[in-house]
């Protein structure tokens, strides 16, 4: 994506709906507005199967793998934890199990003891969770974006293959304070499960996409036009995050430099970085607008300079939907 090799990207694994009339005249299309959100969001993602998420030794030279997908057990089919879990509680008067594995793209079959296997649940999953900030909500094409980068499984290291998942509202409960060196981040949860914001269709290298919610309409927001980044300049700015609660709240940034895949920002508001000591992990996708204008989403931080980042440019973040 072309980063500066200075920076280090901090996933993290960090509301809005009002159709307003537009002028014909000024816009004719979902490609020219956006409305710009900053509100704290919970992710959940199903997974394809059940995974290990580390090494495991099962007996003498029998050895699971992080990343290894659990097909079978004694010939029964594994999608969720659920089926493991149900197919390991009817082996306990056998002395050895028999499990399928896909390891890469190598199918393996293990034989292990069914007390071994039985110590598998807790290096297992068949779901990945996170946070981050919400960038957008599209109120033409009922579409949002977030993250402004990929979600990668820390467990896996690698993007997490998924069948299905959602974004929640989350709440900001507690802040760790970013210090040279020590990125900090947000500690939050989500509001209401049963409250879901949108579907997560797809996670790219520029976010995570999908359909949003029409029916959620807590929180009102008006569209901005996109700034191009032709147009984006060194200079004040501002960016819409969450660092309490469930509000969002505007501070203020110094644009640096404006390269041809991101820009660079400082940091100014003296409230933010008193309460955060500079850009936090979960922060990701917070929107950046420059003289009213949506110009981006910050997706990372110089960890030995954390009130300094990055952002990616609206416009080729918007890509990632495609």
């Amino acid at each position: 994506m072309g980063w500066s090799r200075q920076l280090k990207l901090l996933l993290s694994f960090s509301l809005v709906l009002l159709l307003l009339p537009i002028n014909a005249g000024f816009v004719s299309a979902s490609d020219k507005v956006l409305i710009p959100m900053g509100h704290s969001i919970g992710i959940k993602m199903d997974l394809s199967g059940v995974f290990v998420t580390n090494d495991v030794m099962l007996d003498k030279d029998v050895w699971l793998k992080a990343g290894d997908l659990i097909e079978k057990v004694d010939n029964v089919s594994i999608k969720k934890l659920e089926n493991f879990e149900k197919s390991i509680s009817n082996t306990h008067n056998l002395q050895n199990i028999s499990m399928l594995i896909l390891r890469n793209v190598e199918v393996v079959q293990i034989q292990s003891s069914s007390e071994a296997v039985k110590r598998l649940l807790p290096f297992l999953k068949d779901r990945t969770e996170g946070t981050g900030t919400l960038t957008y909500v599209d109120p033409l094409k009922g579409t949002y974006g977030a993250l402004g980068h990929q979600i990668i499984d820390s467990a896996f290291n690698s993007p997490p293959s998924f069948t299905d998942g959602s974004i929640y509202l989350s709440k900001i409960g507690q802040i760790k304070k970013s210090m040279p060196g020590n990125p900090g981040y947000k500690i939050s949860s989500i509001v209401k499960d049963e409250h879901i914001l949108g579907s997560i269709k797809k996670n790219g290298v520029y976010g995570i996409f999908g359909t949003w919610n029409k029916a959620y309409k807590q929180v009102l927001a008006e569209p901005l036009e996109i700034m191009q980044p032709s147009s984006v300049k060194e200079g004040a700015a501002e960016i819409y995050t969450t660092v309490k609660g469930t509000e969002v709240e505007s501070f203020t940034i110094q644009i640096t430099s404006v390269e041809k895949d991101q820009f660079h920002f400082t940091l100014t508001d003296a409230k933010l970085l008193e309460t955060t000591g500079g850009i936090l992990q979960g922060m990701s996708g917070s929107p950046v607008i420059q003289n009213g204008k949506f110009a981006g989403a910050v997706t990372h931080m110089f960890v030995d300079e954390p009130e300094k980042g990055a952002a990616l440019f609206l416009s080729t973040m918007r890509t990632g939907e495609q």
